[in-house]
C-alpha cells in the first residue's frame, strides 16, 4: 500500500527548504562583508604639521617628529636601530602620491610592496587639525583616523567614538638644560621632583588615561617601576630648596602647540609654588625650541622599543646632550644597556643612576590613543615603537 504523507510533514516538507534557502540568502552577504576586501581612502587627521618626510631632515618640534616617524613607517621598508626609517622611497606598503607641507598628503598602495599589496587604495592625511575637530570629524564620519589626545578618552567614549588605547609607552618628563647657571645644583631636580603632584596630573589632566612616572620606564616594561617614588612631599622639597642658596628662579619651557604640556606646566607652577620654588613658564614655538632662553623644559618621548634595555639606551642617547648626561662617566653596565642583552639588574642599576641625578624628572607615562570610525576593520593597536598598522586594516561598510 502507497504510503501518503501528514498534511503537517508534507507542509514541512516544503517550507523548510524555503526557509533555509532565505537564511542562506540573508547570511551570506552578512558572512562576504566581514572577509577582507580592497580598495578604499582611509581618512586621517593629526594634530601636528609636518613639513618634510625626508628622514634626513629633522623635526621642528616632538608632536612633527612622532607624526613623520608615522607616516614613514607607511613609506619606507625598514627601520635603523636609532627608531628612524631608512631606505629607498617607496620601499613601504604605500607611497606618496601628493604633498603639500604642513597640509595635506595622499599615499597611494604599493603594489610592489614586499609584504603584499595594501587592502587601503590610499590613505589622506589632513595636518594640524585641532582636538575640537578631529573629535567632531570621527562623531559625524568625516574622519576614519585619528590620534586623540589621552585626556579626552572618556568624553570620545561618551560621544559615541571608537577608542582604542596603547600601553602607556610615552614619557612626559621635565628637563634641566646643561650648561644653566639656575639648574646647575643637583638640589634644584630633586626639590622639584618631590614637590610634583604626578597623581593629580594622571587624575585631573589625563582624566585616569596613564600613571604618574617615578622612573624612566614604564612599570609593564621594566617591571621595576614601583621602586621609584613618585609621591609628593612638601616638606622635603622645601627644606632642599632652602639649603641653595642663591635661591635661583626657574624659567620652566613647554611645547607652545601643545595643549596637554600647557596644562602640565601650569600644575607644576601651582606645586612649585606650595614648596617655596620661584618658577613661571614660557611657550616656545617649535622652530625656537633650542635657542629659547629657559632653565628647563618639558620633553615628551616615545618608546622606541617594548624591550626595555633598547628603549633606555635610546631615551638616553636622546636626552644626553639636553639634560648634559656625561657619556664617558657610564659604567661598563651602564655602556650596556642599549644592547638587548643587558640584564634586568643592569638596567635598572643604569635607569636609578640616571633618575639619582635629577637631570630628567619623570612626570607620566602617556598611552597612544586612537579614534576609529566603524568604517576601519581588523585594526590591532601597535606595540610600542611600532608604527600605524595601516597597512593591514581594511574599509567595511559603515552600519
Amino acid at each position: 500500500m502507497k504510503r501518503r504523507l501528514s498534511p503537517l510533514l508534507a507542509a514541512t516538507s516544503v517550507v523548510l527548504p524555503v526557509m533555509l534557502a532565505a537564511v542562506l540568502v540573508v547570511a551570506l552577504p552578512a558572512r562576504s562583508s566581514r572577509r577582507p576586501k580592497y580598495g578604499g581612502a582611509l581618512r586621517v587627521e593629526i594634530a601636528a604639521v609636518v613639513n618634510s618626510v625626508d628622514p634626513t631632515t629633522p623635526a621642528a618640534n616632538p608632536a612633527e617628529a612622532t607624526a613623520k616617524q608615522e607616516i614613514n613607517g607607511l613609506l619606507y621598508a625598514r627601520r635603523s636601530p636609532d627608531g628612524t626609517f631608512a631606505g629607498a622611497a617607496g620601499s613601504g606598503a604605500f607611497r606618496l602620491a601628493e604633498w603639500e607641507p604642513g597640509k595635506h598628503a595622499s599615499l597611494a598602495a604599493n603594489p610592489d610592496f614586499a609584504g603584499g599589496r595594501a587592502f587601503l587604495d590610499s590613505i589622506e592625511i589632513q595636518m594640524g587639525r585641532s582636538d575640537r575637530d578631529r573629535l567632531l570629524d570621527l562623531e559625524l564620519g568625516k574622519a576614519d583616523f585619528a590620534m586623540l589626545p589621552p585626556g579626552e578618552v572618556r568624553q570620545a567614549r561618551d560621544r559615541g567614538i571608537r577608542v582604542s588605547a596603547s600601553e602607556p609607552d610615552e614619557l612626559l618628563a621635565l628637563v634641566l638644560l646643561a650648561g644653566r647657571p639656575a639648574t646647575a645644583d643637583a638640589r634644584v631636580g630633586e626639590a622639584l621632583s618631590r614637590s610634583i603632584d604626578r597623581a593629580a596630573i594622571v587624575n585631573f589632566i589625563l582624566q585616569k588615561e596613564g600613571e604618574p612616572a617615578g622612573g624612566l620606564l614604564p612599570g609593564w616594561s621594566s617591571g621595576t617601576a614601583f621602586l621609584f617614588s613618585t609621591a609628593v612631599d612638601v616638606s622635603v622639597a622645601r627644606a632642599l630648596w632652602g639649603q641653595i642658596t642663591s635661591s635661583p628662579k626657574i624659567a620652566l619651557g613647554y611645547d607652545a602647540g601643545d595643549p596637554l604640556e600647557q596644562a602640565v606646566a601650569e600644575r607644576i607652577v601651582v606645586n612649585a609654588r606650595d614648596a617655596g620654588i620661584t618658577l613661571r613658564i614660557q611657550a616656545i614655538p617649535g622652530l625656537a625650541a633650542a635657542s629659547a632662553n629657559v632653565d628647563a623644559r618639558l620633553v615628551r618621548m616615545r618608546m622606541n622599543s617594548p624591550n626595555p634595555s633598547e628603549a633606555l639606551g635610546n631615551l638616553q642617547t636622546m636626552l644626553a646632550p639636553i639634560a648634559g648626561w656625561d657619556a664617558k662617566s657610564l659604567s661598563p653596565e651602564g655602556a650596556r644597556t642599549g644592547t638587548p642583552s643587558a640584564t634586568p639588574e643592569q638596567i635598572y642599576e643604569r635607569e636609578r643612576t640616571l633618575a639619582n641625578g635629577y637631570r630628567v624628572v619623570p612626570l607620566v607615562w602617556l598611552p597612544q590613543v586612537y579614534g576609529l570610525s566603524a568604517r576601519v576593520r581588523d585594526w590591532s593597536t601597535p606595540a610600542a615603537g611600532d608604527p600605524w598598522p595601516l597597512a593591514d586594516v581594511w574599509l567595511g561598510d559603515a552600519p
